[in-house]
């Protein structure tokens, strides 16, 4: 599956879960960590990160990476991914 490249992590949450892969309700609150994208690339156009705000978000970014990882080696394991094998650790 091609994905498009967009900050929205609720779109792409949409198109990993149309690929019947199941989303844990933990990982769809990946969704709240898109406004960190458009507040990195576009500072001052939204109010200033607190430490707390940054501390949760680099959490869930951490679950977030977590998860990744292990479908990603799910589907390797399996033989399911074509062309450039990412490196799983």
């Amino acid at each position: 599956m091609r994905f498009p490249y967009v900050h929205d992590l609720t779109a792409l949450l949409s198109l990993v879960e149309q690929a019947e892969r199941k989303v844990p309700q933990s990982i769809r609150q990946a969704a709240r960590l898109t406004r960190y994208a458009v507040a990195a690339r576009y500072p001052g156009v939204s109010e200033p990160v607190t430490h707390k705000e940054y501390e949760g978000a680099l959490i869930l970014a951490e679950e977030v990476v977590h998860w990744v990882e292990s479908v990603l080696k799910e589907e390797l394991d399996r033989g399911a991914l074509d062309g450039d094998r990412p490196t799983i650790q």
